[in-house]
C-alpha cells in the first residue's frame, strides 16, 4: 500500500508540474525550471552523503572504535543482502539516526551518541534495520525525484511572479492562462511541498516495516521510537537544519498543529500502532 501511495503521489506531483508549467510559464518556462531543478538536485543526490555528514560533524568509526555498533550493522547488512555501509557517530546528545548515500554501494549509517546511550541492543538493532530499510528501498533516489519536481514547480512560480511584477511576457503566452497562472503562483508550490512530505511519510512507514522484518522484532523498533520521541523533546538537536529533517528516524525539528501537514514523518503513535499490529499478526518473519 505504501509503495502504491508513493507511485500515486509521484504521479500527482508530475501532473501538477505539467499543469503548472503550462499555466505559469508555458513550455519554455517548464523546461528551464525542470533543467535547473535537475542540475541542483542531481548535485545534491551525488554529494548528499558528504554534505549531510559534515553538517552534523559525524565521525567515521571502525570495528575497533565501536565493536557492538559495527557488529550490529554488519549482521543486519548480511541478513538483508546489502553491502556493508560506512558507520558514523554524531556528537549529539539527542537520540536519533539517519542513513544516506546515493545507492547501497555508497551508503552510510549515522547514529548520535545520545542514541547509543539511550537504547538497549534490540532497540538499537531495530533503528539500524530501519535505516538499512531506507538504503534497500533506495529512498534517497525517490526523494531526489520528488525534490526535483517540487523544486521545478517552485522555480516556475517565482518566474511567473517576477514576470508579472516586471510586466514581461512570454513567447508561450498564448499557451498559458492568466487566471490559472495566478492560482498556480500561490497554490502549486504549497501543493508540491505537501505531496513531497506525504511521499516522505510513506517511505518512513516502508522503512519501519522493512526494519521490523529484518530483525523479526517489531516491538523493539516500536520501543525505540517511543524513547526517541520522548527524549528528543527534552534534548533538542543543536546542529543541522530542518531541510534535512526527512533523513532522521524521528524528525528532530518537528512541530504541532498545522505544521503536521508539512511533516516529513508520520505520527509516532501511528508508526508504533502499525508495528504492534505486525507483532500480533506475525508479519515480521522475513526481510
Amino acid at each position: 500500500m505504501n509503495r502504491f501511495k508513493t507511485v500515486a503521489l509521484l504521479a500527482t506531483l508530475t501532473a501538477l508540474l505539467l499543469w503548472g508549467g503550462q499555466a505559469l510559464g508555458g513550455q519554455s518556462g517548464l523546461m528551464i525550471a525542470l533543467g535547473l531543478a535537475l542540475v541542483m538536485n542531481f548535485s545534491a543526490y551525488w554529494f548528499s552523503d558528504k554534505i549531510v555528514l559534515r553538517m552534523y560533524g559525524a565521525q567515521p568509526v571502525t570495528e575497533a572504535d565501536a565493536p557492538e555498533l559495527y557488529a550490529i550493522v554488519r549482521e543486519l547488512a548480511i541478513r538483508g543482502g546489502l553491502p556493508m555501509p560506512k558507520v558514523y557517530i554524531i556528537p549529539e546528545a539527542t537520540p536519533n539516526a539517519f542513513a544516506t548515500g546515493r545507492n547501497p554501494q555508497h551508503a552510510a549509517v549515522a547514529v548520535t551518541e545520545g542514541l547509543l546511550q539511550l537504547l538497549n541492543r534490540d532497540e538499537l538493532a531495530g533503528v539500524l534495520a530501519h535505516e538499512l530499510g531506507h538504503v534497500k528501498n533506495r529512498d534517497t533516489l525517490v526523494m531526489t525525484v520528488a525534490a526535483t519536481i517540487a523544486g521545478a514547480l517552485s522555480m516556475l512560480a517565482e518566474m511567473a511572479m517576477w514576470r508579472s511584477l516586471l510586466g514581461g511576457s512570454s513567447s508561450d503566452e498564448e499557451e498559458s492562462h492568466p487566471a490559472a497562472g495566478l492560482l498556480g503562483v500561490i497554490v502549486a508550490p504549497i501543493a508540491a511541498v505537501l505531496i513531497q512530505a506525504a511521499i516522505s511519510r510513506s517511505r518512513e512507514f516502508m522503512a519501519d516495516e522493512a526494519g521490523a522484518r529484518l530483525t523479526g522484532r517489531p516491538l523493539a523498533l516500536a520501543s525505540a521510537l517511543r524513547k526517541i520521541e520522548a527524549w528528543s523533546r527534552q534534548v533538542p538537536m543543536t546542529s543541522g537544519t530542518p531541510a534535512t529533517a526527512h533523513m532522521f528516524i524521528i524528525n528532530p525539528f518537528s512541530g504541532g498543529g498545522m505544521l503536521r501537514l508539512f511533516s516529513t514523518h508520520p505520527a509516532t503513535e501511528e508508526r508504533i500502532r502499525r508495528l504492534e499490529a505486525m507483532a500480533r499478526t506475525g508479519m515480521a518473519a522475513s526481510f
